[in-house]
């Protein structure tokens, strides 16, 4: 540590992430994030990037209602990926980003790997600088597992998309998986730019005043701090499993804790749930990053992981 207090100008924030340079390593995470909405609170700019909601081929109705839950620690949510289609998407979100001086990643999902082909091949002539593909969909030619929990899927879905990517391609890991090393190396052996990890757990609650689940779906995915030491492990045995750039997030909530899952082994993160709770969250993250380096004497994001002893 050094004892010479930094000040803000002292900082380097960038992020050399798969080869698209980030001006700090926060991003916002799909599921929570709308351009339109956000933007009505900071400044989308100061993002290191915007990562969308996911995009599928053709419009998603997404589940029936009610489909989010609060819960102790954390949300459950099973809305299902509601989404307008790619083309409404390019049309309208990406036309709106185009305002903003920030990296845009696109979310990816499909329910069966040439729907995945198809937005990517879509995307490819947009503006945006990677794409980040869900895996956590279900294989609807495999009786509704999802892609991202078999490491022959996952490496499937991954080599047919790098086949027509012209963008940086990253590999969104479910954690309901035994070992989520084993779907990192696959997914990298079949050339994925970067993966990010980890998406929601597998949760559910039950109201026991009506005797019914609360989500419509019955389970949903579970997000929040609750779940961020689950995340921080599976983040740190990836790292040492395979060489790709890693996207750290699951309940990150202050700088500190961004600090933490940069220490695991994360070149970047994105931030969920905590903006749910505080619209602003990505951006007062950043700054409490800023703060923390500040007082820590770490001029560089580099320098937050190598403090790291086991």
């Amino acid at each position: 540590m050094n004892n010479v207090k930094l000040s803000e100008k002292d900082l380097d924030l960038s992020v050399n992430f798969a080869g698209v340079l980030l001006k700090n390593p926060i991003t916002t995470a799909s599921g929570t994030f709308s351009a339109r909405e956000s933007g009505e609170f900071y400044d989308i700019s100061q993002l290191g990037a915007a990562i969308t909601k996911g995009v599928a081929s053709e419009p998603w109705a997404g589940n029936p209602t009610p489909r989010i839950a609060e819960t102790y620690g954390g949300m459950l949510n099973a809305v299902g990926l509601q989404n307008p289609g790619v083309d409404s998407f390019i049309e309208n979100e990406l036309s709106y980003l185009k305002n903003f001086d920030t990296k845009v990643i696109a979310n990816v999902a499909g329910r069966t790997i040439e729907e995945y082909c198809a937005v990517v091949e879509k995307l490819n002539d947009t503006d945006v600088a990677m794409m980040e593909v869900n895996i956590s969909c279900p294989n609807v030619k495999k009786g509704g597992i999802g892609f991202g929990t078999n490491p022959l899927m996952a490496a499937e879905v991954t080599k047919a998309v790098k086949a027509i990517a012209k963008k940086p391609i990253i590999i969104k890991l479910t954690p309901n998986v035994t070992d989520i090393t084993e779907i990192a190396k696959a997914v990298e052996a079949e050339g994925a730019d970067a993966v990010s990890l980890i998406n929601t757990l597998l949760g559910m609650k039950i109201d026991v005043q009506r005797k019914k689940a609360i989500l419509a779906n019955i389970m949903g995915g579970f997000s929040g701090p609750a779940i961020k030491p689950v995340a921080v492990r599976m983040v740190y045995q990836v790292r040492r499993a395979v060489n790709i750039p890693i996207l750290g997030l699951g309940g990150i909530m202050t700088g500190e804790d961004v600090a933490e899952f940069i220490m695991a082994g994360a070149d970047a993160v994105s931030v969920g749930t905590a903006a749910l709770v505080n619209p602003t969250a990505p951006i007062d993250i950043l700054q409490e990053l800023k703060q923390y380096m500040m007082e820590q004497g770490f001029k560089t994001i580099g320098e937050i992981r190598e403090a790291f002893t086991e």
